[in-house]
């Protein structure tokens, strides 16, 4: 048996070990400067194993806009934060690879629409990529929290005791990750679509 390639990530992501390519699915988690979705400033990816161990990682983006006081006080970025990190567009060219070829997680839709907004923005085409809404997974796996708490990272937090610092893109990412396998510990069953690259699944439309 040969040993599974490796990947590296960009240098802006302080990789310590390349990651094998054996992964189920990638979570993904962003944090903005601004009201406008398409100001990332910070991505998060968490790499799920068919072993289901979870690697993070997370980098700061130069949105090259003002921050907004009030995603300041969310997150602690700032403009002397992102100094000297690269722009998004720059990060997305050698990340782009990588997300276009696993399911991608996100918690909420908010992560996909910053994606394909700051694309826009940069003029750039949109990822090519499947995502999926573990929101929509929590849902299924603990219906009893709708109109008790909700299905949001913070109250399953609580739920079902989770340890991450809210509003940093690399431990929101873990946490949706998480999520993630503890539903599919709770409905006893894998999530299909997680389980197979998407390479996989474009050769089949």
């Amino acid at each position: 048996m040969t040993n599974p390639s490796l990947f590296t990530l960009p240098a802006c992501f302080k990789q310590g070990e390349p990651l094998t390519e054996s992964l189920r699915f990638i979570a993904v988690d962003v944090e903005t400067a601004g009201y406008d979705v398409a100001s990332i400033c910070q991505i998060g990816l968490a790499f799920v194993g068919f072993d289901s161990s979870i690697a993070t990682y997370s980098a700061y983006i130069d949105p090259r806009t003002p921050f907004a006081a009030g995603n300041t006080r969310l997150h602690g970025i700032d403009a002397l934060t992102v100094k000297n990190a690269p722009g998004f567009e720059a990060v997305l060219t050698d990340l782009r690879p990588l997300l276009e070829a696993y399911p991608l997680i996100q918690h909420s839709r908010y992560d996909e629409r910053a994606f394909d907004a700051a694309c826009g923005l940069a003029k750039l085409p949109v990822l090519k990529s499947v995502w999926s809404n573990s929101v929509t997974i929590a849902r299924q796996a603990w219906p009893e929290l709708r109109g008790n708490g909700g299905h949001g990272l913070a109250n399953l937090k609580k739920v079902l005791g989770l340890r991450f610092k809210h509003h940093d893109a690399g431990e929101d990412a873990r946490a949706a990750a998480e999520v993630v396998l503890k539903a599919e510990e709770v409905m006893g069953r894998k999530i299909s679509m997680l389980n197979a690259s998407l390479q996989l699944v474009f050769n089949f439309e």
